[in-house]
């Protein structure tokens, strides 16, 4: 059976369950769309979920954790706390594999090189591995700005002149 055929016998089974139920079948397709649409935006998931080489088994414990999980929340009326235990459990993967997520902000990009060369001075002194995503703010003018969690350390142009200012008035 080719993949098509395998997936028009899916669709159609899952049409008509919805059908049956009466369920919102625009809703559904969202959903699913939604779903799908994680494959393509978390890649991981992508590469596990849909890799041959990996386990049917092994697929079955994650998609059964996270069905559960989504139950337990369901159950509860608790699902809007959705984003917030997404974005906690990614901070506890990184915490498990060592990885500290850094933000550095500049007034124009960063080149490939320097911003590598940034991370592995960030790694030293943070002594985990980055994850670095940088951003560009023209009203910083110059000098970075660089966010190691909920840490900031303000190397701006702009915060310069701001203390400058501040020590002028107080003169």
């Amino acid at each position: 059976m080719t993949s098509r055929t395998a997936a028009l016998r899916y669709a159609r089974a899952l049409f008509d369950v919805a059908v049956k139920e009466q369920a919102d079948l625009e809703a559904i397709e969202q959903q699913l769309d939604s779903f799908v649409g994680q494959f393509k935006t978390h890649e991981l998931l992508g590469r596990v979920l849909l890799n041959p080489a990996v386990p049917a088994p092994r697929k079955r414990a994650v998609a059964s954790v996270v069905s559960k999980t989504l139950v337990l929340l369901a159950e509860r009326d608790r699902l809007v706390l959705l984003p917030e235990i997404l974005e906690a459990y990614r901070q506890r993967v990184l915490d498990h594999h060592h990885i500290v997520r850094a933000r550095v902000t500049t007034a124009m990009p960063l080149s490939g090189e320097r911003a590598q060369a940034i991370e592995q001075r960030l790694a030293q002194a943070t002594g985990r591995r980055v994850a670095l995503a940088t951003s560009v703010d023209p009203a910083i003018i110059g000098g970075a700005v660089t966010r190691i969690g909920s840490t900031v350390y303000d190397g701006s142009v702009t915060r310069q002149l701001e203390r400058m200012k501040q020590k002028l008035e107080q003169a």
